[in-house]
């Protein structure tokens, strides 16, 4: 099962990418769980300094 993980604080690009995530993965068949990270610290503790990001399992993949 691939971790996804949206980082970002809710605004709009956000659940856009999660929108976006969630399609993609079920398009390919993926077992995925999909989380949004809100929390400031925990978003800068992947490193990442512009949102949204997305994070495959530990992998940051796409920022801002």
């Amino acid at each position: 099962m691939k971790k996804l993980l949206i980082l970002g604080t809710g605004c709009a690009k956000c659940n856009q990418l999660a929108g976006q995530t969630e399609s993609a993965a079920r398009e390919l068949g993926i077992d995925f769980e999909l989380e949004k990270v809100t929390d400031i610290d925990k978003i800068l503790s992947f490193g990442v300094m512009m949102t949204p990001a997305l994070v495959v399992d530990g992998d940051v993949k796409v920022v801002g």
